[in-house]
């Protein structure tokens, strides 16, 4: 029985190796359920055990801590889009300060195919590069998520318009840190992983345009390219030559989630947004798997596995981050909304097909793929629930298997 498994965190989405990644079925709803659902179980009778021993964690307001940072450390890290729509409003709040651009050289993002940097360059720069040319920047990484991100839409014609009102030697540069990947030359599923691995080419991008040069830079990577202290992550690669100098932030995953009252949370009294560093803290005591699920799998019969996380992933929070960003009551959290122009471009949502059904990519007939009527539907019931909720076990476990066997079986194709 072959079985894919599926490393992410609440709020990233991505695998340990190409050859895993070609047995991963899963639509991106499918994946968001599985990485939350299953963690629920449990969460309620963790979030009630005695706390590690620890100081009581000190919150500062968001934005003027992550400013303070950049008087220490050349780059600070943090997660961003991956459904949240919060962290990106946070990340927006932040970005137009204008003591930011200030502080800060660059802006290195996840969802940037770095194939495009010159076309990224011009635009940011102000020159006049069409709209749908720089789209390929987001649109065309190895990850589906950002193609279809409300906040990247967003986000490069606000960086974009910030260096309208900047002299010419003080604009801020976007650095793209994905694997520079030409779809047009993948005809099959071997070809996308012929292109480089996505935590060297982050390192890469960081130690060249960032750090050998002594420059400023915000990170906007999912929180595994930045935890401290591994082996694979991007941070963690580049630490060895360039030690001490990044400042990795964390949102607080499903911690402190299913309250009975909001009044209860150890934040109620927080301001909002706050920052609080974890070292010495009780909150950064505590291990990863009270922020972040543990990675999941699914096997080709549809049967849904726990995983541990990787001994090196089996530490206190504080190991692996340096603070943690409070955005408000966790269960009040709210997630992104897919924009009306993906949901209404034809062309792009047939590309997003093809690459879901490249030659040599087992395990589900095309016309079973993404974009069916029933994914349609999900567009529009999704605006009448706003909220990002973790759903209940019994019902997200149930919907989780018969996804995969509906799609296993091609029961979902349009009629």
């Amino acid at each position: 029985m072959n079985t894919s498994r599926i490393s992410e965190t609440s709020s990233v989405a991505q695998t340990e190796s190409p050859e895993v990644c070609r047995r991963i079925r899963l639509s991106w709803t499918t994946l968001l359920l599985l990485m939350t659902v299953l963690p629920a179980i449990s969460r309620a009778q963790t979030q009630q055990q005695v706390r590690p021993r620890g100081s009581d964690p000190v919150p500062e307001p968001a934005v003027s801590a992550v400013l303070a940072a950049f008087d220490k450390y050349e780059v600070v890290g943090m997660p961003e889009a991956h459904d949240l729509k919060d962290v990106d409003d946070f990340i927006l709040s932040l970005i137009r300060n204008p003591a930011f651009a200030e502080k800060v050289n660059d802006i290195a993002v996840e969802c940037g195919n770095s194939l495009y940097q010159p076309v990224l360059d011009r635009y940011i720069a102000g020159e006049d590069v069409p709209f749908k040319e720089v789209q390929k920047v987001w649109r065309n990484t190895t990850q589906m998520m950002c193609g279809w991100s409300g906040f990247f839409e967003q986000f490069f014609p606000v960086v974009r318009a910030i260096n309208q009102e900047r002299p010419l030697g003080k604009r801020l540069r976007v650095l793209a840190g994905d694997p520079p990947v030409d779809w047009d030359q993948v005809k099959d599923y071997d070809d996308r992983w012929k292109f480089g691995d996505r935590e060297a080419s982050i390192a890469s991008v960081m130690e060249k345009e960032v750090l050998s040069k002594h420059r400023k830079a915000l990170m906007l990577f999912g929180t595994f390219h930045l935890f401290h202290g591994q082996e694979k992550s991007a941070v963690s690669i580049y630490e060895r030559d360039y030690p001490n100098l990044t400042f990795v932030i964390s949102e607080l995953g499903f911690f402190d989630t299913d309250l009975p009252t909001l009044s209860i949370s150890p934040f109620a009294i927080w301001p909002i947004p706050s920052l609080a560093r974890a070292k010495g803290t009780w909150l950064g005591a505590l291990d990863l798997g009270h922020f972040l699920p543990n990675p999941m799998s699914i096997d080709e019969d549809c049967n849904v596995h726990k995983v541990e996380f990787p001994k090196s992933l089996q530490k206190p929070m504080e190991d692996l981050v340096d603070a943690l960003l409070y955005l408000g009551p966790q269960d009040l959290r709210l997630r992104e909304q897919l924009p009306a122009d993906i949901a209404l471009d034809i062309d792009y949502r047939m590309e997003l097909q093809r690459r879901e059904a490249l030659p040599g990519l087992p395990g589900v007939a095309p016309e079973a793929l993404l974009w069916d009527r029933e994914w349609n539907g999900e567009i529009v019931n999704r605006a009448s629930s706003p909220l990002f909720v973790v759903p209940k076990p019994d019902t997200g476990i149930k919907g989780i298997v018969q996804s995969c066997l509906d799609r296993k079986n091609g029961s979902s194709a349009p009629q």
